[in-house]
């Protein structure tokens, strides 16, 4: 026969050993740190371009190519040799799709002579243009200053249906960020990325005529 005192001892140590177990389990199950999504390149409040009695010139957007380190959703920093993602903060979607976005935006509002064409349109066009994105990068000349974003952008017009370059030029920006906090990092990307925008516009109205 199996005593009280010791039936009562066997059941606080199933119990003891129950409730380390489920202890265990929540810590496995413990929700990670929250991260914060960003978005950049929405185009500026200024007027929009005026009306043009000059036609159109149709252009081919062509997939935009980006560096592998900062092709995706992750914010990539750079300090000297070294990288890394900053952290608790993401893209809403990769960057490629939201730099995308954002030149066809740019082109839609400020553009007088080329209509841009999605590169998920059908509509037939004589011309392309071919963005490379070099450098997409918070770069810190000193660890915990603010740093410094770079955007540098080869463009490309292509005559189709031949891909023969017509016109090609790079277009490099650097924009400090006030501050060494997320917030501040993203206005930085998002003012770049507004500039490089403006001036990819700009070149193309300049030769929408000759390219």
């Amino acid at each position: 026969m199996i005593r009280p005192t010791l039936l009562r001892l066997a059941l606080a140590g199933a119990l003891t050993a129950t409730l380390a177990v489920a202890a265990g389990g929540c810590a496995l199950l413990k929700s990670p740190p929250p991260v914060q999504t960003y978005r950049f390149g929405g185009t500026a409040a200024a007027a929009e371009a005026p009306a043009s009695t000059v036609e159109s010139v149709q252009v081919l957007l062509r997939r935009i190519e980006f560096p592998q380190a900062s092709e995706g959703d992750k914010i990539l920093g750079v300090n000297g040799a070294e990288t890394a993602y900053i952290k608790g903060a993401r893209w809403i979607s990769d960057a490629r799709d939201l730099y995308t976005a954002s030149l066809e935006g740019a082109f839609a509002a400020q553009s007088s002579r080329v209509r841009l064409i999605g590169p998920r349109e059908l509509t037939p066009a004589a011309k392309a243009l071919a963005l490379d994105v070099r450098t997409f990068e918070a770069r810190y000349a000193q660890a915990g200053g603010a740093p410094e974003v770079v955007m540098t952008v080869r463009a490309r017009v292509l005559t189709m249906p031949d891909r023969r370059v017509s016109a090609e030029q790079t277009f490099s920006v650097t924009q400090p960020a006030t501050a060494n906090r997320v917030g501040a990092i993203v206005e930085a990307f998002d003012i770049a990325t507004r500039d490089i925008n403006a001036q990819l516009v700009a070149w193309m109205d300049r030769n929408a005529g000759e390219v």
